[in-house]
């Protein structure tokens, strides 16, 4: 007997009168007397046994209570899941131990603290998307951007101790657009990057900037030129001065695309 949820299926492969196996029946098979075709006064047997070609199913009420959803209008539902239309999700790992040992937690979307889950991180494993991780809770602290791979310690994603504290998920975007200007509130020399540039002051000779207006897609600022030093997350938006970024001082290196690739 197969179980659909919510009921029982049994499947009969033939019921009639002649089945001494029915749970309704029994006991010995009853004998039947022929019926004379010329005789008169009997009624005619017009039952006829089903055809035990012909299987069929029973669906029987259990006690167990229903679960069926109508398909039309049925929908998958997993943790964390995103709604219909919105890109897949990423998945990060985070491992206590180094070389992916110890205990290990996993995450699909922003998590503003990670302190109830682990002590310590000091290894990585990003199965999917591009992560920003972040020392302190609440997205502060020093920044870190992680992209598909693999970390076995903290050293390879240029953290400076195990602690993480929360991370953040960089949505995808098909084309990525910023303009760095050099002087507060959008004034000075501007100039538009739509690629990633290894040391803007080679480039652009600017030696400081102190505000951004990201256009398109997420950005990756750093400290140093060749993408070293510190890291900074920019998201869409206005940023008129260093201190709206988390910055100390208006010195930037390099700047590049969050981006799975390179």
């Amino acid at each position: 007997m197969s179980q659909i949820t919510g009921f029982e299926t049994i499947s009969i492969a033939s019921v009639s009168d002649s089945n001494p196996n029915t749970p309704e029946r029994m006991g010995p098979k009853p004998t039947m007397s022929p019926v004379d075709s010329d005789s008169k006064g009997k009624k005619e047997n017009t039952k006829r046994p089903c055809s035990p070609r012909a299987p069929f199913v029973l669906f029987l009420p259990t006690q167990q209570r229903s679960c069926y959803i109508d398909p039309p209008r049925c929908r998958p539902h997993t943790l964390n899941s995103h709604p219909p239309g919105q890109p897949a999700m990423g998945k990060i790992i985070f491992y206590e131990d180094r070389g992916f040992q110890g205990r290990y937690y996993e995450c699909s979307s922003d998590h503003s603290n990670l302190q109830p889950y682990f002590s310590r991180c000091n290894s990585v494993r990003v199965d999917s998307g591009c992560w920003m991780l972040y020392e302190q809770p609440n997205y502060s602290g020093c920044q870190y951007f992680l992209r598909r791979g693999e970390y076995p310690d903290y050293q390879q994603w240029m953290g400076l101790s195990d602690s993480i504290r929360s991370c953040r998920l960089i949505p995808h975007a098909s084309s990525h657009r910023i303009r760095i200007y050099e002087r507060e509130d959008f004034r000075g020399q501007m100039v538009e990057i739509t690629e990633d540039c290894s040391s803007l002051h080679d480039r652009f000779h600017f030696s400081e900037i102190h505000s951004f207006n990201v256009l398109e897609g997420c950005w990756i600022l750093y400290e140093l030129p060749n993408y070293r030093g510190r890291q900074y997350l920019l998201r869409p938006g206005d940023y008129r001065r260093y201190h709206d970024w988390g910055a100390v001082n208006a010195r930037v290196g390099s700047l590049r695309r969050a981006v799975d690739f390179y």
